[in-house]
């Protein structure tokens, strides 16, 4: 079994950038994404900000090689995990068995919403049947790996919130046990109306730009994007032409079971998993400098990861912050794109400010990092990500 597995290359896009440099740039200057609804067509366009990436999907479709006419879905992902794969030196990888394992949520929703539409106005005539070819999860990650000429290994996962936590993880345990020698790993998902109004449902969903950890938050910001990470072994990494961003230490799941759309009061999820990531990679709370905050906004969620930390990390808190302030909350693709963010703050020795927080949550006695941090000591970062029914996830990135 193979002890090590290591970032080889990352790749992004989201409302703050269309690739890692552009990433970068926005997160060092606080510049948010979140803005008004102007590309979907939703009944909350003018009430509900949103992040939407900036590129239509005749632009992501001249840059992919895709056609325009697929899923937002799967044009994102073509973006980010392209972007990874070049980053980590594609040509260096022939001959090995490469992987492609992506998570998502809606798969090919928006353009099955589109038929639908068509079709509710014309039953006899209306609506295009290419647009729910692809409407289920693994479409999107098969259209991709086709694209990108993968075709050892090809899965998709899909558990809400933590789906790309948990790819990027199951990616790691193919390289441990000789499944594979080069995984893609990492999530995608586009905004959707089915979306948009699923959450409004739930009453969580803020009227203005969210405000992750703050005493007085009112609910999350939905957004869209993608983001990978090319996993390697010690074997393949010794042969590459470049450094590797990190390593990826330790990750683990748990199930708290508690509700269907909330987290348990106590945590329960979220602190197993945490405990757990950090003993599979040997290491003590202590260890840790800083937290990558699963942060959407609202009060169950920031009081469920809050209660769980102060019970993990009392009284020595690391540094933390939600960059979700950023980027909103990207769904099945959060996991994927913070996990760019960990290795961005590794190999970069930065830490990422919480944007708009004025107010201190009286609950706890930490205080979430309100500015961007350079020339910061940083060996292990924790990522955290917590989905819907339980399902919760967290990763540790470490240094070589």
């Amino acid at each position: 079994m193979s002890e090590n597995v290591y970032i080889a290359g990352i790749g992004v896009i989201s409302a703050i950038g269309n690739s890692t440099a552009d990433t970068l740039r926005a997160l060092e200057n606080h510049q948010a994404g979140i803005g008004p609804i102007t590309s979907l067509d939703s009944i909350h366009r003018g009430r509900l900000p949103v992040a939407e990436v900036k590129y239509s999907n005749e632009d992501l479709g001249k840059l992919t090689g895709l056609p325009s006419s697929i899923s937002r879905t799967a044009l994102l992902s073509m973006m980010a995990a392209k972007e990874a794969f070049e980053d980590a030196g594609e040509n260096a990888f022939e001959g090995l068995r490469t992987g492609f394992v992506s998570a998502n949520t809606v798969g090919g929703m928006d353009k099955t919403e589109d038929f639908f539409s068509e079709f509710v106005g014309n039953p006899q005539n209306g609506g295009k049947l290419r647009n729910v070819v692809n409407h289920e999860c693994g479409s999107v990650t098969e259209l991709v790996a086709d694209k990108l000429g993968i075709k050892n290994i090809i899965t998709t996962i899909s558990t809400a919130c933590s789906s790309s936590a948990n790819s990027i993880f199951f990616g790691a345990r193919l390289i441990k046990h000789n499944k594979i020698d080069v995984v893609i790993a990492g999530g995608t998902d586009a905004l959707t109306k089915f979306t948009i109004n699923g959450f409004n449902t739930l009453q969580i969903l803020d009227e203005k730009p969210c405000t992750p950890f703050d005493e007085n938050r009112r609910g999350l910001n939905l957004g869209e994007g993608a983001g990978y990470v090319v996993l390697v072994s010690e074997k393949v990494a010794a042969r590459l032409p470049k450094n590797c961003y990190c390593r990826l230490s330790g990750y683990s799941n748990a199930n708290d079971a508690y509700h269907q759309t909330a987290s348990s009061p106590e945590g329960t999820g979220s602190f197993l998993a945490m405990k757990n990531a950090l003993e599979q990679a040997g290491l003590q709370p202590s260890d840790i400098d800083y937290i990558n905050l699963h942060g959407t906004g609202t009060t169950n969620n920031d009081n469920s990861e809050g209660t769980a930390i102060q019970r993990l990390f009392d009284p020595n808190y690391p540094k933390m912050s939600s960059t979700k302030s950023f980027t909103g909350h990207t769904l099945g693709a959060s996991g994927g794109i913070e996990a760019v963010f960990a290795a961005l703050s590794i190999s970069n020795s930065i830490i990422y400010p919480n944007l708009r927080l004025t107010t201190r949550m009286e609950a706890f006695p930490f205080t979430p990092e309100k500015n961007f941090l350079k020339n910061q000591r940083i060996r292990h970062v924790l990522s955290n990500s917590f989905g819907f029914g339980g399902n919760c996830s967290s990763l540790i990135f470490s240094t070589i």
